[in-house]
């Protein structure tokens, strides 16, 4: 037989971190290890009750199993408008300048194939997302990597921006509130990303799913006069409705760019359920403030306090302002790297803490804990870190 060869584009690239790691996390768990895992960013709360019981009655209907618009349906997009204009202040017509998205991964693959050349490079930010690496890699693009600091509270410096070679570069990603760093999008910032943009003809992409998470003040690039000719913003419903599995997100700009990225889209999905989208319609119209408070604030804050004692007892140090669902420290010096810690922690502690370096050089040594455990198992961690570190 002839031998069979993968795509060159596979490369490029590697199976994603917690893929990989999970599989392992998941053989010590079947071995009896009970591995506590404060790695993932993803919810353990439910959606509110309206948006299960909105699912529940539309999939009951025999008329709605059908394919969608890979538009969304009105009741979605209007709900999203309405969600702009009700935590950034951002008025969007929900006709022309939103498309949902089956979650706001799958937007960065749509927007780089509506807007990037093979050949041609993107902007990422190192410490950033891995799959802004990723998929641009799988697609062709070039990456060159701009530093984000921690002297410079993770904003980016736009001095050396400005003095690298821009030639070529389509798309700059940006991601406030950060993940990693837990950096909070600053107005200043959010100022000169719009300048820079309109100035160098290149479309800023600010993916923002942590506003709503331990953030008094939720920001959009779009409330920038002119962003919305220049820059795209991506959203999600995984953090702050606690809906990861639903996967509901959307991508807002002009007409136009939005009109290039369904181009993309209507060629690769059918649509989302429909039960789906009336369902996240049902939670952006009927979550309360006091439903927001509870689950974005109260249950996190909680647990932020016993990530912070973990950090403290490992040595970390942390700026106490960052905001999102995972805490980031800069690990002692007495260790190599940030993996050398995690591996430590997994093995003998049995709690899995994420390494920074997935997200970039920059996070060589650092460490991020998620928040998106039960408070008890967040409590067993502490005490189980405490012991190891005693030994």
């Amino acid at each position: 037989m002839k031998e069979i060869k993968p795509a060159d584009r596979l490369s490029t690239v590697q199976e994603y971190y917690f893929s990989r790691k999970l599989k392992e996390v998941a053989k010590l768990n079947a071995e009896g290890l009970d591995i506590i895992s404060l790695a993932i960013g993803s919810p353990d709360m439910k959606p509110s009750p309206q948006t299960i019981e909105k699912l529940c009655q539309t999939a009951r209907q025999a008329d709605t199993h059908g394919y969608q618009p890979t538009s969304g349906t009105t009741e979605l997009r209007q709900a999203m408008a309405s969600f702009y204009k009700r935590w950034y202040g951002v008025t969007v017509d929900p006709d022309t300048e939103i498309q949902p998205l089956i979650g706001s991964k799958e937007g960065i693959l749509h927007i780089t194939l509506a807007f990037v050349n093979p050949g041609e490079k993107v902007l990422v930010p190192n410490p950033g997302y891995p799959t802004y690496t990723s998929l641009s890699r799988i697609l062709g693009a070039k990456i060159e990597n701009y530093d984000l600091r921690e002297d410079n509270g993770w904003q980016p410096d736009f001095d050396q921006i400005e003095h690298s070679d821009l030639s070529g570069v389509k798309l700059m990603w940006t991601n406030y509130p950060n993940m990693p760093t837990g950096g909070n999008a600053h107005r200043e910032t959010y100022e000169r990303l719009v300048d820079f943009a309109r100035r160098h003809g290149i479309v800023v992409v600010n993916d923002n799913p942590y506003s709503l998470i331990l953030n008094e003040h939720p920001m959009s690039l779009l409330s920038v006069d002119g962003a919305k000719d220049c820059c795209i913003e991506l959203n999600s419903m995984s953090k702050s409705h606690n809906m990861p599995g639903w996967r509901v997100g959307m991508c807002v700009s002009n007409p136009t760019f939005i009109s290039w990225i369904l181009k993309i889209k209507s060629n690769i999905d059918s649509g989302t359920f429909r039960g789906i989208q009336l369902a996240a319609a049902e939670a952006y119209n009927t979550n309360t403030d006091e439903w927001h408070h509870e689950a974005n604030f109260v249950t996190y804050s909680r647990r932020r306090k016993i990530a912070e004692r973990i950090m403290t007892v490992l040595g970390c140090t942390y700026d106490p302002s960052q905001v999102g669902m995972f805490l980031w420290g800069r690990i002692p010096d007495r260790y190599a790297d940030a993996e050398e810690l995690t591996e430590d922690l997994l093995h003998k502690a049995r709690v899995f803490i994420t390494p920074g370096f997935i997200f970039g050089s920059n996070g060589r040594r650092y460490i991020r804990i998620s928040l998106c455990a039960k408070d008890e198992r967040m409590a067993e961690a502490l005490e189980r870190i405490i012991r190891h570190t005693n030994n």
